[in-house]
């Protein structure tokens, strides 16, 4: 999947400090989602369908990603 990203409004979370070794997310067009890391800002970013970016962002919310 190819999407232009030169017009991507980039943020970071609301939680993150102010320091630069963040996770940037972009709400994209067609409800994609970019997510780039802020210390290489012109670097590569990845790219979720709308169903990707639901299925990661529960697992998340439900903790299936914590260490054990």
């Amino acid at each position: 999947m190819t999407s232009d990203l030169s017009q991507a409004r980039w943020f970071k979370s609301s939680r993150s400090s102010m320091g630069k070794d963040c996770v940037e997310v972009a709400f994209l067009d067609e409800g994609h989602v970019g997510v780039r890391d802020s210390k290489n800002p012109t670097g590569p970013a990845l790219v979720f369908t709308p169903s990707e970016w639901d299925t990661f962002t529960s697992g998340v919310r439900d903790r299936e990603f914590n260490r054990r």
